[in-house]
Parts: structure tokens; sequence; C-alpha cells
């Protein structure tokens, strides 16, 4: 099957191909997988993306800024195969998918993040080494800016990963980060109390303010923990729930949320650029 868009300079070629609703793809996109790619609903694929390998599956409300690279040495065996959750941001980063890579849901890759699933030289009959294997990363986990996730490692959910940081062993502990070359425990992370979560709360709206001035909007924010209400649109901090009318104010604010990490994520697509 083929997929094609001359204008974008977009072509899709895999054995099958399954796209989700919503899913927008940027310029410069080439993408060619011997079994099947698919990308789910309200995804986006940015300019100059390269994906290679034997079968990839993305989830839904994906987000890649531009310059992804999937597949490089070995993307031609069988076992090149990656699947990325849902919810997962992924910028100029470098996967390697030798051997398969598995990313859970709600998983961010700062920039020039790489993902290393082999690595060899001079010949093993001389005793140099070689390594091919799998990678794992769990749910909840931000890898930091200049990261690199070497062979057979397992990252565990909810975790941090310091900038600059080279992991060659599994980080098995949750709710944790660590940082360095290797990469090292650093400390746990522990939940805030109610008062100091509706505290924070109360200071990330309050920083909000400056910005909806600066945008020209002054939408109505109400909080009655774990209930936040933006004009006529609810929000459960907690469960990440939402109901009611959704609008460019909301939105606004809403896009405004996921720089803190409280990601919302509807239908309605985010929105970077705000019209002044």
């Amino acid at each position: 099957m083929i997929y094609e868009d001359i204008k974008k300079n977009l072509m899709i070629k895999a054995n099958e191909i399954i796209i989700g609703k919503n899913v927008s793809f940027g310029r410069n996109i080439r993408i060619q997988v011997h079994g099947e790619f698919s990308i789910g609903s309200n995804s986006r694929l940015g300019n100059n993306t390269l994906i290679e390998g034997n079968n990839i599956t993305i989830g839904e409300h994906f987000f890649n800024s531009g310059g992804l690279v999937i597949g490089a040495g070995g993307q031609q065996y069988p076992n090149a195969n990656l699947k990325i959750g849902d919810r997962c941001v992924i910028h100029d980063n470098i996967i390697n998918v030798c051997e398969p890579v598995e990313i859970g849901n709600d998983v961010g890759f700062s920039g020039r993040v790489e993902i290393i699933t082999h690595g060899f030289w001079l010949s093993v009959l001389e005793g140099f080494p070689a390594s091919f294997s799998g990678i794992k990363i769990g749910n909840g986990v931000i890898l930091g800016f200049n990261s690199t996730i070497l062979m057979g490692v397992q990252v565990a959910d909810n975790i941090v990963l310091g900038a600059g940081s080279l992991v060659t062993k599994d980080l098995s502990k949750s709710y944790s980060v660590y940082a360095g070359s290797p990469a090292r425990f650093i400390r746990n992370i522990v939940p805030l109390s109610i008062d100091d979560r509706i505290n924070k709360l109360e200071e990330i709206i309050e920083k909000y303010k400056d910005i909806a001035k600066y945008h020209r909007i002054n939408p109505t924010i109400k909080l009655d923990y774990p209930n936040l209400k933006i004009n006529d649109f609810n929000i459960n901090v907690e469960t990440f729930e939402y109901d009611g009318i959704e609008d460019d104010e909301t939105d606004n604010f809403r896009d405004y949320f996921r720089k803190w990490g409280i990601r919302i994520y509807t239908t309605r697509p985010f929105n970077t650029h705000f019209e002044l």
C-alpha cells in the first residue's frame, strides 16, 4: 500500500497502513516499513521525518515536532518493531529498532534523545563486544535533553531522567529521578498533600493571568479542588477527565496547563500559536 501527498513530499509505504482520525502530517516525511504502519487519532508527525522498520505502531494523541528518525541500522530485520503508546511527545530523536522497542503511555522525549538497540564494530572473533537487545520504557517517563538509552535497558513507570544521562542498566525504581553518566538514582518523587496541591494550583492560575492578559483574553477560572472550571469547561485535575463546552479561551488555558504536566487531551488540537 502507498499513501502519498506530493505537495507535502509525504510518502507512506507499507504492507498495511492505518491512519486514525484528525491525524496531521508536516512536510518531507518518508515512511517505509515492511509490515504495518499505524498512527492513532489526533496525532501529529512533524517536518523532516524518516521512519523505517518492520512494524511501527503509534498510539493516539501522539505529537512530534519534527526531525524524528526511526530505524537506523538494522531496520531491515524482522525484529525491527516499534510500539509507542498513547499521549506521547517525541521531538528530533533517533530511535534505533534493530531489536524491538516498546514505549508506554504518557512518555516524553526531550530533544536529541537516542534509543540504541545494537552496538558493535570490530570482529567478535577477536574478542571485541557486540550487543543486540530490545528496550522497554514504561508509562509516565520523561527522558531529559541529550540522553541516551542503551541496549537491553528497561525503564520502570513514572521516572524522570536528567539531561545528558547515559542509561546502561535498568532503571527499576518508580517515582524516582535518575541522572548522570552512567545514570544513577538521585531521589524519590513524593506526591504533594491536598493542601500543597491546592496551593500549587492557585500559583499556576495566578501565573496564567499574565499570559491571558498578553493574549488579550479573560477567561473565568474557578477552583473547587479537584475540580477546575474555565468558562464552561470542567477539568478534574486528579483524573484528567473533562466535560462541558470548549472554546478558544479554554484551549489556551488547557495548553498552558500542559506546561505543568497536567495534560488534558480532548478532540480539539493543541494550539501552540495564539493570534494576538
